[in-house]
């Protein structure tokens, strides 16, 4: 595996690749050569507020190319990003400030507002993208202009290595955001796997084989345009655009700040896309819908450009997939991984396939394991987790209690095991049951239930909680909390003081859709929350409130 800091690979893919175009979002085309140069003035800017090797640099923007040049340039000055949701209220800023140690910011104007109330001592450089809508500023003149950043010399190329350090946050399953960190080996071996893979050529070993790969894939007759919706904070959005990048390819970011099917369908025609990435039935669902309306009105979109459509991480129904296939010729890909490692599963399907199915197939040297670590026996329904081989450079940052729980040692070899549960069918098929923690996945999002838990059970006239997810066709899943009114206390909160009380809070995803009031909150002996009556008694008043 070529040992290089992933800055100093996508130098060497642009000076290939010139001026074909890197990124496209809206009117907005960068070529290589452009994204190459103004990633440098930024590291520039960056190295002369003192930024450089091991800081933290915080990015709060939403997708374009200023986020992949703020990527770039931090990787430049051998410094790591830190991916920050740009849903998050100001405790949730601080809170993820104070965790990565953050020196420096890439911040979107509209987010500054939060970014005012939050605190962030060791925030010693701010970079503003966009103008603010009112003409004000609250933070008072302490960011600059993102222009102003790129107007200075660029900074020139240094020696780098492929053992730099690599921070990507994950909710995971603690609640709050856990870094995972690695080096730059790792992420190389990421964006191989989602580029060269594709594109079935094989893995160059240095970077004069990266030169001589870069000028094939350049004129290979379907050179890839990846369609990106997933926001650039996740890391399906970050990997799936290193990916492509790697390769020479085009990245096509949509303009919308929320997702906008009729827009995806639209880029993936005018661009000639050749992979698009989904999460799940979230996106797909809507998609497929979109297509179907234009086709019944006499005006087909012409997906016939699309190789591949893939989900990662967040899984999409075989009913979804089957009315997909119906408008495009394409290889529908699921897959199964986490910010900690993978992939652990997979499944294909083509109009050759036949009958569209839920399971999956194990990845080369993955395992479902029991709860003594031996491997789960296929058809004996025994529910197993996950665990994936992992390199002994992947851990939590801080978080070594955390590590030895999520990577553990199995007969001799290191494994990822993030939790998620599945079995295995007599065929040796997989199903995925989902993750045993308390996490729900919702529309993508990770939410950790005893946090708006806490949220909630700080309101006035509440006695109890269990928040928890509720299956739903467009989400996935759905945030319902099961609340039990203090008896007279005075208060009785209704379920839009409930959601009022964690909107303010915490991130608008995480609160909940649905909120059942029930006389007493079912719990053991022990305290422990009785999920399985939560979610019943949630499903039993759906939507309500």
């Amino acid at each position: 595996m070529m040992n290089e800091n992933f800055a100093t690979v996508l130098e060497t893919v642009a000076d290939e690749a010139g001026d074909r175009v890197a990124i496209i979002h809206g009117d907005t085309r960068r070529t290589w050569a452009e994204l190459d140069e103004r990633a440098s003035r930024l590291a520039g800017f960056l190295s002369g507020r003192g930024v450089g090797h091991g800081d933290r640099v915080a990015i709060a923007m939403y997708n374009g190319p200023e986020y992949v040049e703020a990527l770039l340039a931090t990787m430049k000055v051998r410094a790591m990003p830190v991916n920050v949701n740009h849903r998050y209220r100001a405790r949730e800023l601080t809170e993820i400030f104070g965790d990565s140690s953050a020196s420096a910011l890439f911040v979107d104007a509209s987010l500054t507002g939060e970014l005012a109330r939050a605190e962030a001592p060791l925030l010693k450089t701010i970079v503003r993208v966009g103008e603010h809508g009112d003409g004000e500023d609250p933070l008072g003149g302490r960011a600059v202009p993102f222009a102003e950043a790129l107007g200075g010399e660029p900074m020139p190329r240094i020696p780098r290595s492929g053992d730099d350090h690599w921070l990507m946050f994950t909710g995971g399953t603690t609640g709050r955001p856990k870094g995972v960190l690695s080096r730059h080996t790792t992420l190389f071996s990421i964006a191989i796997s989602n580029g060269y893979r594709v594109m079935e050529a094989e893995t160059p070993s240095d970077l004069e084989g990266l030169r001589a790969s870069t000028r094939r894939l350049l004129e290979h007759p379907r050179r890839m345009i990846s369609l990106v919706p997933p926001p650039l904070m996740h890391a399906t959005g970050v990997y799936t655009s290193f990916g492509a990048l790697l390769t020479g390819g085009t990245v096509v970011y949509p303009t919308s700040r929320s997702y906008d099917p009729e827009e995806l369908a639209e880029l993936a025609v005018r661009h000639r896309a050749t992979d698009l990435c989904l999460v799940g039935d979230v996106f797909a669902r809507p998609l497929v819908a979109t297509l179907g309306r234009a086709a019944r009105e006499g005006r087909p979109y012409d997906l016939s450009s699309l190789r591949r459509v893939f989900s990662v991480g967040v899984t999409w129904s075989a009913e979804v997939k089957e009315r997909l296939l119906a408008y495009c010729d394409a290889i529908l890909e699921d897959v199964i991984a986490a910010s900690e490692g993978g992939p652990f599963a997979r499944s294909v399907t083509t109009r050759r396939t036949g009958r569209v199915r839920s399971t999956f197939e194990l990845m080369p040297g993955a395992r479902v394991l029991d709860d003594e670590g031996r491997d789960v026996e296929p058809g004996s329904g025994t529910v197993g987790k996950l665990a994936a081989p992992s390199s002994t450079e992947v851990e939590y940052l801080d978080d070594p209690e955390k590590s030895a729980a999520t990577f553990v040692d199995i007969d001799g070899t290191r494994y990822v095991v993030p939790g998620d549960m599945a079995t295995l069918q007599k065929d040796g098929s997989l199903v995925l049951l989902g993750r045993g923690s308390r996490v729900i996945n919702t529309g993508g999002e990770k939410v950790f239930a005893e946090e708006v838990e806490q949220v909630i059970a700080r309101c006035p006239g509440v006695a109890d909680v269990i928040v928890v997810g509720v299956p739903d066709e467009h989400w996935g899943h759905r945030i319902a909390a099961v609340v039990a009114r203090e008896p007279g206390a005075g208060e009785d909160p209704d379920a839009e003081t409930i959601r009022n009380a964690v909107a303010a809070e915490l991130a608008g995803y995480k609160k909940p859709r649905d909120v059942v009031f029930v006389e007493q909150v079912r719990r053991s002996p022990s305290g422990k929350a009785d999920l399985t009556w939560a979610r019943d008694a949630a499903a039993r008043a759906p939507q309500a409130g």
